[in-house]
């Protein structure tokens, strides 16, 4: 499927396992909810994970086993799970929408625009905006950081991955692409708190 084309770079997604799985007919919630867990459930599986079950917790996102951050994120037809082994969080999103300039306007900051969508920067709208989508999830951490919403997650380039930050905490963001759908996947690891708070101190 698409999903070959759309692999986090070798070495850069260091770990990562991925797996796709198509959402079955009729399309639904139920349907879309069972292909993000049969995800889920083979990438815990290449990940040597013996517990592959994923239930929801309290708040409804996905409790994956201890030792085994992930994230699952679906569109109507396809659903992709990303398990990374002794990472602190991991985020991972799809989006097939075709984001509009009002819609980028609202979500990205004027020196995002500016810098990294054309000319002066790579990204599409739907790019940027699936990257916050994806750090939002690996970032958001109840107890930890303060209830926000995705847009406020700041972005900004470094080498061939975008950083995205919010509340002094960075979490690196890959992103790929295909003409009808674009994956980001964020991976927040123990490396990426301690530099922060070292750099506060």
């Amino acid at each position: 499927m698409v999903a070959v084309g759309l692999e986090p770079p070798a070495g850069v997604a260091t770990g990562a396992r991925i797996e796709w799985r198509p959402v079955r007919r009729p399309y639904g919630s139920i349907q879309q909810f069972a292909a993000g867990r049969r995800a889920a459930a083979a990438a815990l599986a290449a990940a040597g994970a013996a517990d592959r079950i994923v239930p929801r917790d309290p708040g409804g996102r996905p409790r994956f086993p201890r030792g085994f951050a992930g994230s699952i994120a679906h569109t109507d037809r396809l659903a992709v799970a990303v398990v990374v082994p002794g990472a602190v969080a991991v985020g991972v999103d799809i989006e097939s929408a075709v984001i509009s300039p009002r819609v980028a306007k609202f979500v990205l900051r004027g020196r995002e625009r500016q810098t990294l969508l054309p000319p002066a920067g790579g990204y599409t709208p739907r790019e940027l905006f699936s990257a916050k989508e994806a750090a939002f999830k690996a970032l958001y951490d109840p107890g930890t950081l303060d209830d926000f919403l995705f847009w406020w997650i700041e972005l900004s380039q470094s080498d061939d991955a975008l950083i995205a930050s919010y509340g002094g905490v960075p979490v690196p963001v890959w992103v790929r692409s295909e003409a009808d759908l674009s994956l980001a996947v964020a991976i927040q690891r123990r490396t990426d708190r301690f530099a922060v708070t070292g750099g506060c101190q």
